[in-house]
Protein backbone atom coordinates (compact mmCIF):
# COMPACT_ATOMS: atom_id res chain seq x y z
CA UNK A 1 0.00 0.00 0.00
CA UNK A 2 1.28 3.70 -0.84
CA UNK A 3 0.88 5.90 1.69
CA UNK A 4 -1.04 9.25 0.37
CA UNK A 5 1.70 12.49 0.01
CA UNK A 6 2.31 15.15 2.77
CA UNK A 7 0.14 17.59 2.67
CA UNK A 8 3.33 20.37 3.13
CA UNK A 9 4.89 18.60 0.56
CA UNK A 10 1.80 19.05 -1.15
CA UNK A 11 1.69 22.29 -0.95
CA UNK A 12 4.99 23.42 -1.46
CA UNK A 13 7.37 21.17 -4.03
CA UNK A 14 4.48 21.50 -6.93
CA UNK A 15 3.95 25.07 -6.19
CA UNK A 16 7.64 26.17 -6.32
CA UNK A 17 7.74 23.66 -9.52
CA UNK A 18 4.88 25.44 -11.34
CA UNK A 19 5.67 28.48 -10.62
CA UNK A 20 9.57 28.64 -11.55
CA UNK A 21 8.82 26.84 -14.68
CA UNK A 22 6.58 30.00 -15.33
CA UNK A 23 9.62 31.77 -14.59
CA UNK A 24 12.23 29.91 -16.55
CA UNK A 25 9.42 30.62 -19.51
CA UNK A 26 9.40 34.49 -18.50
CA UNK A 27 12.99 34.85 -18.50
CA UNK A 28 12.97 32.67 -22.24
CA UNK A 29 10.38 35.64 -23.65
CA UNK A 30 12.95 38.46 -21.84
CA UNK A 31 15.64 36.84 -23.62
CA UNK A 32 13.75 36.58 -26.91
CA UNK A 33 13.01 40.01 -26.57
CA UNK A 34 16.04 41.43 -26.18
CA UNK A 35 17.63 39.95 -29.30
CA UNK A 36 14.61 40.84 -31.30
CA UNK A 37 15.19 44.59 -30.55
CA UNK A 38 18.91 44.48 -30.13
CA UNK A 39 19.20 45.20 -26.56
CA UNK A 40 22.09 44.27 -24.20
CA UNK A 41 21.04 41.92 -22.08
CA UNK A 42 22.44 43.48 -18.98
CA UNK A 43 20.33 45.76 -19.94
CA UNK A 44 17.14 43.68 -18.41
CA UNK A 45 18.68 41.37 -16.16
CA UNK A 46 20.01 44.81 -13.98
CA UNK A 47 16.58 46.58 -14.30
CA UNK A 48 14.36 47.03 -11.02
CA UNK A 49 11.09 48.61 -9.86
CA UNK A 50 12.32 51.10 -7.78
CA UNK A 51 16.17 52.50 -6.89
CA UNK A 52 15.61 50.42 -3.48
CA UNK A 53 14.65 46.83 -4.80
CA UNK A 54 16.39 44.34 -5.64
CA UNK A 55 17.18 43.80 -10.33
CA UNK A 56 15.61 41.07 -12.01
CA UNK A 57 19.04 38.96 -12.23
CA UNK A 58 18.50 38.83 -7.91
CA UNK A 59 15.03 38.42 -7.63
CA UNK A 60 15.13 35.37 -9.50
CA UNK A 61 18.37 33.80 -6.98
CA UNK A 62 16.45 34.98 -4.16
CA UNK A 63 12.73 32.88 -5.60
CA UNK A 64 14.85 29.88 -6.26
CA UNK A 65 16.47 30.48 -2.50
CA UNK A 66 12.91 30.49 -0.98
CA UNK A 67 12.13 27.28 -3.37
CA UNK A 68 15.24 25.30 -2.17
CA UNK A 69 15.23 26.64 1.32
CA UNK A 70 12.01 25.82 2.22
CA UNK A 71 11.15 23.17 0.90
CA UNK A 72 14.42 21.58 2.26
CA UNK A 73 14.01 23.25 5.98
CA UNK A 74 10.23 21.31 5.84
CA UNK A 75 11.99 18.43 5.06
CA UNK A 76 14.47 18.28 7.52
CA UNK A 77 16.91 18.43 4.70
CA UNK A 78 20.22 20.49 5.04
CA UNK A 79 19.92 23.91 2.82
CA UNK A 80 22.28 23.65 0.35
CA UNK A 81 24.40 26.64 -0.21
CA UNK A 82 24.49 28.47 -3.70
CA UNK A 83 27.23 31.14 -5.05
CA UNK A 84 24.73 33.88 -6.03
CA UNK A 85 27.22 34.51 -9.34
CA UNK A 86 24.77 34.08 -11.94
CA UNK A 87 25.20 37.30 -15.01
CA UNK A 88 23.44 35.98 -18.08
CA UNK A 89 19.66 34.42 -18.67
CA UNK A 90 21.40 31.11 -19.35
CA UNK A 91 22.63 30.34 -16.28
CA UNK A 92 19.62 31.62 -14.44
CA UNK A 93 18.13 29.28 -16.18
CA UNK A 94 20.81 27.26 -14.91
CA UNK A 95 19.80 27.98 -11.67
CA UNK A 96 16.09 27.36 -11.68
CA UNK A 97 16.58 23.66 -13.46
CA UNK A 98 19.33 22.97 -10.43
CA UNK A 99 16.68 24.58 -8.02
CA UNK A 100 13.92 21.69 -9.59
CA UNK A 101 16.31 18.88 -9.62
CA UNK A 102 17.03 19.57 -5.71
CA UNK A 103 13.47 20.21 -4.39
CA UNK A 104 12.35 16.57 -6.84
CA UNK A 105 15.15 15.59 -5.19
CA UNK A 106 13.54 15.17 -1.55
CA UNK A 107 11.38 12.30 -0.65
CA UNK A 108 8.10 12.97 0.03
CA UNK A 109 8.13 10.79 3.53
CA UNK A 110 10.59 13.06 4.75
CA UNK A 111 8.13 15.91 4.55
CA UNK A 112 5.31 13.60 6.37
CA UNK A 113 6.65 15.45 10.25
CA UNK A 114 6.95 18.88 8.31
CA UNK A 115 3.59 20.54 9.68
CA UNK A 116 5.18 20.06 13.62
CA UNK A 117 9.00 20.34 12.76
CA UNK A 118 10.16 23.71 14.18
CA UNK A 119 12.35 26.01 11.70
CA UNK A 120 14.21 28.85 12.88
CA UNK A 121 15.80 31.32 10.83
CA UNK A 122 18.63 33.27 11.75
CA UNK A 123 19.40 31.69 14.86
CA UNK A 124 21.27 32.95 17.78
CA UNK A 125 20.92 36.82 16.12
CA UNK A 126 18.65 39.53 17.10
CA UNK A 127 16.35 38.45 13.87
CA UNK A 128 16.16 34.84 15.10
CA UNK A 129 12.36 33.93 14.21
CA UNK A 130 10.94 30.35 15.23
CA UNK A 131 8.05 28.71 13.28
CA UNK A 132 6.27 25.22 13.18
CA UNK A 133 6.53 24.02 9.65
CA UNK A 134 3.09 24.68 8.36
CA UNK A 135 3.08 28.76 9.26
CA UNK A 136 6.79 28.51 8.02
CA UNK A 137 5.62 27.39 4.75
CA UNK A 138 2.03 28.91 4.43
CA UNK A 139 3.13 32.49 6.30
CA UNK A 140 6.72 32.84 5.65
CA UNK A 141 7.79 30.82 2.82
CA UNK A 142 5.34 31.08 0.14
CA UNK A 143 4.50 34.64 0.71
CA UNK A 144 8.25 35.35 0.22
CA UNK A 145 8.52 33.21 -2.74
CA UNK A 146 5.50 34.49 -4.91
CA UNK A 147 7.18 38.44 -3.50
CA UNK A 148 10.49 37.48 -5.53
CA UNK A 149 8.41 35.85 -8.31
CA UNK A 150 6.02 38.74 -8.93
CA UNK A 151 8.36 41.48 -8.74
CA UNK A 152 10.65 39.55 -11.58
CA UNK A 153 7.24 39.47 -13.34
CA UNK A 154 6.72 42.80 -12.84
CA UNK A 155 10.32 44.02 -13.78
CA UNK A 156 10.34 42.42 -17.01
CA UNK A 157 6.25 43.81 -18.01
CA UNK A 158 7.29 47.35 -17.27
CA UNK A 159 10.26 46.57 -19.50
CA UNK A 160 8.08 46.15 -22.39
CA UNK A 161 7.90 42.12 -22.43
CA UNK A 162 4.42 40.83 -24.37
CA UNK A 163 3.61 39.02 -21.02
CA UNK A 164 0.26 38.10 -19.43
CA UNK A 165 -1.05 35.92 -16.60
CA UNK A 166 -0.42 32.72 -18.30
CA UNK A 167 3.05 33.21 -18.42
CA UNK A 168 3.14 33.95 -14.92
CA UNK A 169 1.40 31.31 -13.45
CA UNK A 170 3.25 28.50 -15.38
CA UNK A 171 1.72 25.45 -16.60
CA UNK A 172 -0.90 23.70 -14.20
Amino acid sequence: MTHPTPFLQQASVPVFKQMLGGLADVLNKAEAHATARNIDPQVLLQSRLFPDMFALLRQVQVACDFAKGVSARLAGAEVPSVADDETSFAELHARIQSTIAFIDSLPAADFEAAGEREIVLRPGTPKERRFAGQAYLLNYGLPQFFFHVTTAYAILRHNGIELGKKDYMGAY
